[in-house]
């Protein structure tokens, strides 16, 4: 969304995975990625305006080992979440997996070997730096949802005015002002003549079984609410839990 930006360059790619997978090849490697100083520069002489770089891996939010490695080599670096429904979040972790060939259960029976499967897992991602955990990053389907535990990884390392938390809902329903907001955060002018959002990559799948969503509602609740009280505001996510 905030590519569309007249003084927002992009990266070489939109998710690089430095800071989780590449981390070894060095920082060198990483600023490759970006356009040179030199051209950030010269585009802000030119407008008079300042400009900005940057990149979207989604994988950095729940990495253990990220949070630590980023304040390391960009410690004013600004940071942006943008969180979707936890649920919902899960069943599109999920397909996305079946649709890539990654997945060969069913959502129910990969919710329950989740635990298994990411045994050890955060534990050796914090020791070993070359290790890529396969399963924690595309078989975590229920723990990747539990958004409270993993922010406050990020607010022990930077200011909590260094990261802002977004709701992916709003982005659909309200784009401009979730727009108007990121160029606020980011230091950028005002951007008036950016009009249009188009929807990208959206798919359609089966729906989720009545009986799991419930189930996971519940498994939610309680760390939805640990996240509203250290935001300050409602998700707006969860709703009843019958029974």
């Amino acid at each position: 969304m905030v590519c569309g930006h007249p003084d927002v360059m992009a990266a070489s790619h939109k998710e690089p995975h430095f800071f989780d997978n590449n981390n070894l090849r060095g920082e060198e490697f990483y600023r490759r990625l970006f356009p040179l100083r030199m051209h950030v520069r010269a585009r802000e002489r030119r407008s008079g305006r300042r400009a900005a770089t940057g990149e979207a891996t989604t994988y950095y939010l729940s990495h253990p080992a990220v949070p630590a490695r980023v304040r390391a080599m960009l410690p004013d670096v600004r940071l942006i979440a943008i969180l979707r429904d936890p649920v919902d979040r899960a069943y599109s972790h999920y397909q996305l997996s079946v649709r890539e060939g990654r997945e060969p259960l069913s959502f129910e029976e990969a919710l329950a070997a989740e635990p298994e499967r990411l045994a050890g897992e955060e534990e050796r991602l914090l020791s070993d730096p070359a290790y890529r955990g396969v399963a924690h990053r595309f078989h975590s389907y229920r723990s990747r949802g539990r958004y409270v535990d993993q922010l406050r990884r990020w607010w022990a390392e930077f200011p909590r005015d260094q990261l802002l938390v977004l709701r992916s809902e709003d982005m659909f329903a309200e784009p401009r002002a979730v727009y108007d907001t990121l160029v606020r955060f980011l230091g950028l002018d005002p951007d008036a003549d950016r009009r249009t959002f188009a929807a990208r990559n959206r798919v359609t799948y089966d729906e989720m079984r009545p009986e799991t969503r419930e189930e996971l509602r519940r498994y939610y609740e309680q760390p939805n609410r640990e996240l509203e009280a250290e935001l300050g505001r409602s998700m707006q996510w969860q709703r009843p839990v019958q029974g």
